[in-house]
């Protein structure tokens, strides 16, 4: 049982890494929570794999870094969404 979520965690960094991935995408690809794919890839990657770890923690600080940028964008695309609704429906 132990081993499985060093599996797991090991299979998530790779993940993270092939496609650049936030937290967030990976949960929802993993179909686990975010907690997890958080801890499996801070915690225990850090002790199974340390050079694979500090590959993520690389990509996922750049998605720490673009966060912002990436909440910016879904917020115009949510308004441009609302006008082009109201526009049609007038």
């Amino acid at each position: 049982m132990k081993e499985q979520p060093n599996k797991r965690a090991v299979l998530l960094g790779q993940y993270i890494i092939d496609h650049n991935a936030t937290v967030r995408s990976t949960a929802g690809k993993f179909g686990i929570s975010k907690s997890t794919v958080h801890k499996d890839v801070s915690d225990r990657l850090k002790i199974i794999a340390p050079q694979l770890y500090e590959k993520v923690k690389d990509v996922l600080e750049i998605n720490k870094q673009e966060r912002h940028i990436r909440g910016g964008l879904a917020t115009k695309r949510k308004y441009e969404l609302i006008a082009e609704r109201k526009k049609h429906s007038d």
